[in-house]
C-alpha cells in the first residue's frame, strides 16, 4: 500500500509551485497526496515568512499535528519554506514533533530528510529544479511556472533576499521544455512566477542571456498555450521590452501585479524601494499607452516606520491617479534581520489601524467599479471547473475576474465567449454569448 503525503502551502503562489515539485519529489519515493492530514504518512508544511502571523499559524498547525502524532507516533512532520529557513533548528526546539526542517533551495533532497530528519537551510550550488521531478499532473488548465528566484532589492522591510537567497534565473530552453509538458497535460494558462520575475535574465538556446519579454514571446509560440501572466514584479526591472511584450503579444494577459508599497516618497527611500512616487506614476502612462485596457495590481504597507499622515495621504493620493483593479494592502509587521525592525518612531498599532480601513475602502471602491464596468460586455472566460450551483461552471476572465454562467462540464478547458450580466462583489456572472 502507497504511503500518504499531506502538503499544505501558506502564502505566494510560488509556495503552492514548490508543494506541488515536492509532491512530485516524493511521488518517487513511492508517496501519493491526501486531501487529509489525518490520512497522511508524512505532512509537509510549506511556510511563508513575509508577516508575523504567518509564520504564528504555521506553529498553532503544528500544535494539532501533534495531537496526530501523539496518537500515530510513526507519522513524520516536516516543514519547509520561509519560515524553515529563518527560523532552522528553532523551529524543533519550540515544537519537538517536527522530524526535519528544510529551506527552499534544499527541496530536492527531501527524501534523505525523511528518511534521517534533521535540518537542511543550506543554499546549495546544485540547480535544485533539474534534479527535482517534475510536479503531479494537474487538473485545472492553469498552472504556475516558477522561472526566477530569490532577489537582490533588499527592501528595508522584506525577509524575501535572507530566505530565498540571491536572484537566479532558471535556463529558458528547461522552462521551454516544462511549458509544452503543461500544455501537452492540457493546461491553457501559465503564470510564471518569481520573487522578482521581471528581473528574469535566464541563459538562452541561443547562448545570450534573455528578459523576460524575449521568455514570454518564446513562450506564445507553444501550441495550446492560450494564455501567459506573471508575477510578481518590481518597477525598476520594467523594461521597454516588457512594456512592448504587452501591446504586442495577444497571449500575454491585459492584468499586471506592480506593487509601490508607499505613494510617499520620503517613506519609498526609508523602503529602499529606489524608486520615487513620480516614477512609477511615469512607468503606468507608459504600460496603458502600450496596453490601453491594462488593469493594475499592486502592493501596499501601511504604518511604515516614521509614516506621518502626509505620507498616508500621499499612498491615498497615489490610488487615486492609478484606480487598481485589485490590491494587496497590510499593516507594517517588523520581522527579525530586516533594516526596518530596528528602526524608531513606529507608528501606533490603532493609526495603523484606522490608515489601512481607509486605504482598502478606497480601493475597494476602484476594484468595485472595475468590476461593474465589465457588465453587458462580452468576454473570453477561460473555463476551470463546475461551480457551486447546479449546471454551473467557473472560470476566469482575462483581468482575473471570477466569472460564473450555466454550462456543461465539457467546456472545462476551453475559452469561452460569456456576456456579462452582473457583478457581484468578488466575481461576475453571465451566460453564453451565441
Amino acid at each position: 500500500m502507497a504511503r500518504k503525503l499531506f502538503v499544505k502551502a501558506y502564502g505566494c503562489q510560488m509556495n503552492v509551485y514548490d508543494a506541488e515539485r515536492m509532491a512530485g519529489v516524493m511521488a518517487a519515493e513511492g508517496y501519493e497526496q491526501t486531501d487529509r492530514p489525518e490520512d497522511a504518512d508524512l505532512v509537509l508544511l510549506n511556510t511563508c515568512h513575509i508577516r508575523e502571523k504567518a509564520a504564528e499559524k504555521v506553529y498553532s498547525e503544528l500544535g494539532r499535528l501533534k495531537k496526530l502524532k501523539d496518537a500515530r507516533p510513526d507519522l513524520k512532520i516536516g516543514v519547509a519554506g520561509c519560515v524553515a529557513q529563518a527560523e532552522g533548528a528553532e523551529i524543533q526546539t519550540r515544537q519537538p514533533a517536527v522530524d526535519f526542517v528544510v529551506g527552499p533551495q534544499a527541496y530536492h533532497r527531501l527524501p534523505k530528510l525523511v528518511r534521517d530528519g534533521g535540518v537542511d537551510t543550506e543554499f546549495p550550488v546544485e540547480d535544485k529544479f533539474a534534479a527535482m521531478a517534475p510536479a503531479p499532473r494537474r487538473r485545472a488548465p492553469s498552472a504556475f511556472l516558477t522561472v526566477q528566484e530569490g532577489c537582490d532589492k533588499f527592501c528595508a522591510f522584506c525577509v524575501v533576499p535572507y530566505t530565498r537567497g540571491a536572484e537566479v534565473s532558471r535556463p529558458a530552453a528547461r522552462l521551454i521544455d516544462e511549458a509544452k509538458a503543461l500544455a501537452d497535460q492540457g493546461v491553457r494558462e501559465i503564470t510564471l512566477l518569481g520573487q522578482n520575475v521581471n528581473a528574469y535574465h535566464g541563459a538562452g538556446p541561443d547562448g545570450a542571456d534573455w528578459t523576460l519579454a524575449r521568455l514570454l514571446e518564446a513562450l506564445s509560440e507553444i501550441e495550446g498555450i492560450a494564455r501567459l501572466r506573471y508575477t510578481t514584479s518590481h518597477p525598476n526591472d520594467m523594461g521597454e521590452d516588457l512594456i512592448e511584450a504587452h501591446a504586442g503579444l495577444e497571449k500575454l494577459m491585459p492584468y499586471l501585479h506592480l506593487p509601490v508599497q508607499s505613494g510617499s516618497d520620503r517613506i519609498l527611500k526609508a523602503m529602499n524601494r529606489r524608486h520615487t512616487a513620480d516614477a512609477y506614476l511615469r512607468l503606468i502612462e507608459r504600460i496603458r499607452a502600450a496596453r490601453p485596457d491594462i488593469a493594475l495590481s499592486g502592493d501596499f504597507i501601511v504604518g511604515f516606520p516614521g509614516e506621518t499622515e502626509a505620507d498616508f495621504q500621499a499612498t491615498l493620493d497615489i490610488c487615486e491617479a492609478v484606480r487598481y483593479g485589485s490590491a494587496y494592502s497590510f499593516k507594517y509587521s517588523s520581522r527579525p534581520g530586516t533594516p526596518a525592525a530596528g528602526a524608531g518612531e513606529q507608528v501606533a498599532e490603532d493609526v495603523k489601524s484606522e490608515r489601512l480601513s481607509r486605504l482598502q475602502a478606497r480601493i475597494e471602491a476602484d476594484q468595485r467599479a472595475f468590476q461593474v464596468s465589465m457588465a453587458g460586455r462580452v468576454l473570453p472566460v477561460l473555463v476551470e471547473k463546475a461551480g457551486r450551483m447546479p449546471g454551473q461552471m467557473v472560470g476566469k476572465s482575462p483581468w482575473l475576474h471570477a466569472v460564473h454562467f450555466d454550462a456543461g462540464p465539457e467546456l472545462a478547458g476551453q475559452v469561452a465567449q460569456v456576456e456579462i450580466l452582473e457583478s457581484a462583489p468578488n466575481s461576475l456572472s453571465g451566460r453564453l454569448a451565441g
